[in-house]
């Protein structure tokens, strides 16, 4: 539940500005529910890595949960027939709080990933990023991700296109 709230959350403070209302509240509903993400991270193959925000946990004892600050989900499946590299993995999610742009937090996890998809056995890493995100798209490409190709995204009822970035992992 924690996860699924913070990924629609991430989601929605991201693309709400330039989507239509009603297209995002179709997409947040079906992407985000706790079943779906359990059914997500349950897949066989797939790896979540979560970057907590110690300082900000609340409770005490075995109850206690910090904060997400951010997360990684790898997944295998699906490859685009852009993607030509060997072994390929996808890196389906990655997630800041906005609270941690600027903190190097994302760099870490990404190193995290890279590495959590190298042990995994990939070597090609893939993502999909929205053509008109140009903050993620700079960032992957600072990590060696680079255009190989496009595909539709569907956001509720807007067709949407999302560019293809793919990577050795052995960089």
């Amino acid at each position: 539940m924690v996860l699924s709230e913070f990924a629609e959350r991430i989601f929605r403070e991201t693309f709400e500005a330039n989507n239509d209302p009603a297209d995002l509240a179709a997409y947040l509903a079906e992407a985000f529910s706790v079943d779906r993400q359990r059914e997500e991270i349950g897949e066989p193959g797939a790896v979540v890595l979560l970057a907590e925000d110690a300082a900000n946990a609340g409770g005490t004892g075995s109850n206690s949960r910090a904060p997400l600050a951010g997360y990684s989900h790898l997944t295998q499946g699906g490859t685009p027939d852009s993607v030509s590299g060997p072994d390929p993995l996808e890196l389906k999610r990655f997630y800041i709080d906005r609270a941690w742009h600027g903190s190097g937090l994302a760099q870490l996890l990404m190193h995290a990933t890279i590495e959590a998809a190298i042990a995994a056995g990939a070597r090609t890493l893939w993502l999909g990023v929205w053509e008109h995100n140009p903050r993620a798209i700079a960032f992957y490409r600072k990590f060696g991700f680079a255009e190989v190709g496009s595909h539709d995204f569907m956001l509720g009822r807007d067709r949407q296109t999302d560019l293809i970035m793919a990577r050795p992992c052995n960089l």
